[in-house]
């Protein structure tokens, strides 16, 4: 049977799961640049604080199965094209929720009035969501050598991705 689920904005509330979420995410070191050590007060900073908005996917139980953040990639001129960041929780993933955030991260970055999108570093092993923004229409638009420190495969490609939006 298909999960089903909502993404919404984030509450206050939702701030335990997403915490956990992150600090699995980060601690894993195949994925994100935010070291292990990552502490809660700093995860805060990054995804509620900084963010121009966060978002939630909720089962149908009201449970947190994921999260995305949204905001300016650069300020000033650079102010119109944003950045986003997803994580999805260990037991929720490969249900589609991942692609169904970055889904809603576009047209919420419409709404907002941005006219791109650039994931900044995108780990070039983490071959599934590689695949799924390909799918969604982003393009690898440069690679950075060894720039990433896998904490399997030792040093690795990252890429950056883009899309226009108001296309």
């Amino acid at each position: 049977m298909k999960e089903t689920f909502t993404i919404r904005r984030y509450e206050v509330g939702d701030w335990p799961s997403i915490a956990s979420m992150l600090h699995h995410a980060f601690s894993a070191g195949d994925s994100y640049a935010y070291g292990p050590d990552t502490t809660e007060t700093e995860a805060h900073k990054v995804w509620i604080e900084s963010a121009k908005a966060t978002y939630v996917a909720c089962g149908s139980d009201g449970s947190i199965l994921g999260t995305y953040i949204l905001k300016p990639n650069q300020p000033g001129l650079g102010s119109h094209v944003c950045n986003c960041g997803y994580v999805v929780a260990s037991a929720a993933r490969g249900k589609g929720i991942g692609a169904a955030m970055c889904d809603h991260s576009q047209g919420e970055a419409r709404r907002f009035g941005f006219s791109s999108m650039q994931f900044n570093f995108v780990v070039s092993t983490n071959t599934a969501a590689v695949h799924i923004w390909q799918k969604l229409g982003f393009v690898i638009v440069g690679t950075l050598p060894c720039a990433f420190r896998h904490k399997v495969h030792g040093k690795v490609d990252v890429y950056v991705m883009f899309k226009h939006l108001d296309r």
